[in-house]
């Protein structure tokens, strides 16, 4: 395993972290996160993240009892804060009543003292940012939480963020959590220039967009069954990705994959990796073979040949736009 500071701070994690988010969260699932996360030690992994919001508190659930065994200092923990959590107006945003109560509240779920990187799961509108970032150096001043953070927030919002805390002389942003992918590259044009400058890393989520860059759904062809986009409960995202040029197009980026010795999942992986503003990318795994194969990615540096090669591939769908 290879670790990347995050942003300007002096934090360190896995270029490949394991995350939640639609993975673990009830109880069947329990031993399957338990055998993930031994299986992420195992291989160097040393960043697990998580939120609240994922499944109701059940994932900081399944999360925290998985890690319970390991000394608290070896890993890097992350979660957040924006979504709904019960119905009433406060139960949500980015409120400082909200924030500190749900800091609370995932602290107890985690079973832990403290939160490494806590986010701002989005931006919120209803509050004034002084307010947010406020309370998040207050929490952070308690030795709650080490580090704030925030997911999926636009250029204008990071750069707003870190002129009030430079105004305030409040502790600084150390990452943005956003979706990046072959597919989905929006970060590319504004969010990493700014973030850059403000020194804040980005750590990807769907990175393999939810699976599609596996391979293992085909042009044509029926879903596998009991793959992620057979469920009739899942997001509408990934059935987007399903039209037969996409899908074409990953079958050409496999070939581009098995003519470099590399898995497809690898090859999507360390093209992400190949962005320096980017400081880890999050899989998420329900077996520990999936982790084993992912953590491999690591290994392979792309040269600017096989970088061109996968852009002529991609600038036939670059206009492609998943369904949110």
């Amino acid at each position: 395993m290879k670790y990347r500071r995050v942003g300007s701070s002096g934090i360190k994690v896995s270029e490949i972290g394991l995350g939640s988010w639609l993975t673990y969260g009830t109880a069947a699932e329990q031993e399957a996160a338990d055998a993930c996360i031994r299986s992420a030690f195992e291989h160097g992994i040393n960043f697990f993240d998580t939120a609240n919001a994922y499944n109701t508190g059940a994932g900081e659930e399944a999360m925290g009892a998985a890690l319970r065994s390991y000394d608290r200092s070896s890993y890097v923990l992350s979660t957040k804060v924006f979504f709904p959590m019960g119905s009433g107006p406060n139960d949500r945003g980015l409120s400082r009543k909200h924030i500190m109560e749900q800091c609370e509240a995932s602290l107890r779920r985690l079973g832990t003292d403290y939160i490494d990187i806590y986010y701002c799961h989005r931006y919120d509108h209803e509050t004034p940012l002084e307010e947010t970032l406020r309370a998040l150096d207050d929490l952070t001043a308690q030795g709650k939480i080490l580090y704030s953070a925030v997911s999926e927030w636009s250029a204008a919002q990071i750069a707003d963020a870190a002129g009030i805390s430079k105004r305030l002389n409040l502790r600084p942003l150390i990452s943005n959590q956003p979706i990046y992918n072959m597919f989905e590259r929006y970060i590319e044009q504004e969010v990493l220039p700014v973030s850059e400058r403000e020194g804040i890393g980005q750590i990807v989520f769907s990175p393999l967009a939810q699976g599609i860059l596996t391979g293992k759904y085909k042009p044509g062809q029926e879903l596998p069954s009991g793959s992620r986009a057979a469920n009739d409960s899942v997001n509408q995202v990934i059935r987007s990705y399903l039209r037969n040029d996409v899908l074409e197009c990953v079958q050409e980026l496999d070939s581009i994959a098995k003519k470099l010795g590399m898995s497809l999942s690898q090859l999507s992986l360390a093209w992400v990796l190949r962005q320096p503003g980017v400081s880890s990318a999050l899989i998420g795994a329900s077996r520990p073979d999936q982790i084993e194969e992912n953590v491999k990615a690591v290994e392979f540096t792309l040269t600017q040949d096989s970088l061109d090669a996968i852009e002529a591939v991609l600038e036939r769908v670059k206009d492609f736009a998943p369904a949110r």
